[in-house]
C-alpha cells in the first residue's frame, strides 16, 4: 500500500468516524430519554398500585412487569449505543494503524 492510497484510506475513515459520532450523539441522546421515560413509568406505576392497596413486598415486580416494553425501549437503545461506541473506536483503531503504516513508509 503506497503513501497515496494510505492517505486515501485515513480520508475515508476520518469521514466514517465524523459520521459515526454524529451518530453516537443522537443515540446518547436517545438512550437518556428511553431511560427517563423509563423511570417515570416505572415510578408512576409503583404509585398506582401502592393507591390500590398492593403489597409492598409485589409492588416493585408488579411494576416492572407493568413497564416492560419501556424496558425494553431503554435496554435496544442502551445496546446500539454500546454497538455505535464500538464502531467508533473500531475506526480509531483503523485510523492508528493506517497512520503507523504511512509513518513507517516516510
Amino acid at each position: 500500500m503506497d503513501n497515496l492510497q494510505i492517505v486515501e484510506r485515513l480520508e475515508s475513515l476520518i469521514e466514517r468516524l465524523n459520521e459515526a459520532q454524529k451518530v453516537l450523539y443522537k443515540q446518547a441522546r436517545e438512550k437518556a430519554e428511553t431511560e427517563r421515560i423509563y423511570r417515570m413509568d416505572l415510578a408512576q406505576e409503583i404509585v398506582r398500585l401502592r393507591a390500590e392497596g398492593q403489597p409492598v413486598a409485589l409492588v416493585g415486580d408488579l411494576a416492572r412487569g407493568s413497564c416492560a416494553d419501556e424496558k425494553f425501549n431503554r435496554d435496544l437503545a442502551d445496546s446500539r449505543f454500546r454497538a455505535t461506541l464500538e464502531a467508533v473506536e473500531t475506526i480509531k483503531v483503523q485510523i492508528s494503524a493506517l497512520q503507523s503504516i504511512y509513518r513507517h513508509n516516510e
